[in-house]
């Protein structure tokens, strides 16, 4: 890998220095591979395009094992372990079990259903029932919805939500437009009281387990006592040998179409063998925590428990919390596996040599990656190993202010619908 003097010079930094150069990354077309996603899709029927959509999605890294794990598994029996598997992420520590959870919309009709007791399923009409215990009623579960479900859903019953002239979906992400650094938390334990950065200068600011704890239970039954939950399943790191599976529950549509855009998305067929998680993100981001709580100094905490592997969202409703949240995750993950995790923009160019784009947020490396001669691979986070550079996330995060078409062209044709 290596750097130009003009991209150095572009990023900032103003010493250049000899890297060991990483092998060019060869294409599909230098591999020699057919692209099968080139030329136009015809189809005379909404089914024919669908089942041809089927056929692209299969996996494009093998299964673990011959099938998978849950290859010999029914649909109902892996929709119903899919449901139990989302119930134990809302269960409450203080009960000790999950809430009765329903994949659907609570607007109506029928839906699969599974109770934190039982070890059956059966199809039922919602109840629909007005009280407080949480144990008692049933939480609908958005699960892993498309762009044009959750706009509806966000058009529908979030105050503030519009469509735009060009059809992306405008929404309020209410009285927090940025990120809270200071309402910040980290749980320190044995294991991270020496892996981490602690004290003066360090961005980690520690609370202990109890309070994170509290914090989480808060979290959990905000999210329980509403009539429905977003949940996405996706992945983290197109390395496929480094991909972390990740769960995010929300409240909002709005929150939901942000991580569908942001994460790595499964194919119906990873989908399937998600299993169980390894980071869940509770978003109650509606909520604010209790200011009298210990560590906390506003109404808006963002915690994050590395030995739970979990983070819990109180009092903001920003977004970009989650995704810096995932990045931090990967800054604590991936130096472990002597991967280099970086906030950088990165591009390939045609003879397959790649290179990274440094700054801070506002500085320029969306624009820089997205240069139309050469390959754009991403613009936030990537992880670079001895085998490869790979992009940490599923797509682009872009500012919208002062966007020039002439000058941006890529951002400003993708504010569409979908984003």
């Amino acid at each position: 890998m290596y750097f130009q003097k003009e991209e150095m010079a572009a990023n900032g930094t103003g010493v250049t220095s000899p890297r060991t150069p990483l092998k060019s990354i060869l294409t599909e077309k230098a591999k020699g591979i057919p692209n099968d996603s080139a030329g136009t899709v015809k189809a005379q029927t909404i089914e024919e395009l669908h089942s041809l959509q089927r056929k692209r999605s299969a996996p494009n890294t093998p299964l673990q094992g011959t099938a998978g794990a849950f290859a010999s598994l029914s649909e109902d029996e892996r929709q119903r372990q899919q449901l139990q598997s989302i119930s134990a992420s809302l269960a409450s520590l203080t009960r000790g079990t999950g809430p009765k959870v329903i994949r659907g919309d609570p607007g109506g009709g029928k839906y699969q259903a599974v109770s934190h007791a039982a070890h059956h399923h059966h199809h039922i009409e919602a109840p629909v029932i007005s009280v407080s215990d949480s144990s008692l009623k049933f939480t609908h579960v958005l699960y892993n919805l498309s762009p044009g479900e959750l706009y509806e859903q966000a058009l529908k019953y979030e105050k503030g939500s519009f469509l735009t002239s060009t059809g992306a979906l405008a929404t309020l992400s209410g009285a927090k437009t940025g990120r809270s650094p200071r309402d910040k938390r980290v749980v320190i334990d044995d294991t991270t009281q020496d892996e981490l950065w602690w004290g003066k200068g360090s961005p980690n600011i520690e609370m202990d387990e109890h309070t994170f704890m509290v914090n989480r239970e808060r979290a959990v039954d905000y999210l329980n006592s509403l009539d429905k939950v977003f949940v996405n399943d996706q992945f983290l790191n197109w390395d496929p040998k480094n991909r972390i599976k990740v769960r995010i529950v929300s409240c909002r549509a709005y929150h939901s179409l942000f991580m569908h855009n942001m994460c790595i998305r499964p194919t119906p067929e990873e989908l399937e063998n998600f299993g169980t998680p390894d980071f869940t993100i509770y978003n109650a981001g509606q909520f604010p925590c209790n200011r009298y709580t210990h560590y906390m100094t506003s109404s808006t905490s963002i915690d994050i428990n590395l030995n739970r592997k979990e983070m819990v969202i109180l009092g903001t409703q920003y977004a970009g919390e989650m995704k810096k949240g995932l990045f931090s995750l990967m800054h604590y993950l991936m130096p472990k596996r002597h991967i280099l995790s970086l906030h950088s923009g990165c591009n390939m160019g045609k003879d397959g040599d790649v290179a990274l784009f440094f700054g801070l947020s506002g500085t320029g490396k969306t624009t820089l990656s997205t240069d139309h001669n050469r390959f754009l691979i991403g613009d936030d986070e990537h992880c670079w190993s001895d085998d490869c550079v790979s992009n940490i996330e599923g797509g682009c995060y872009a500012k919208c202010i002062d966007l020039s078409k002439e000058k941006e062209p890529d951002i400003w044709n993708a504010i569409k619908f979908g984003t």
